[in-house]
């Protein structure tokens, strides 16, 4: 019964670790990948935004 012993926490952990990668594959893409590519946009767009402005000032004087 060891053996039963040494093996039940690999395999816990396997099957924990396949579950996870499952969720992960399974929510990529879809109806959710507009809205985060469309968050991502607007970041990146208000990051670029605050950026243009103070490197203008410098560049006009």
């Amino acid at each position: 019964m060891d053996y039963v012993s040494a093996l039940l926490p690999p395999v816990v952990m396997a099957v924990f670790f396949i579950s996870v990668i499952r969720v992960i594959v399974k929510t990529q893409g879809g109806a959710n990948k507009a809205k985060e590519d469309a968050a991502v946009d607007a970041a990146l767009a208000r990051a670029e935004a605050a950026r243009q402005p103070s490197a203008s000032p410098s560049t006009e004087a």
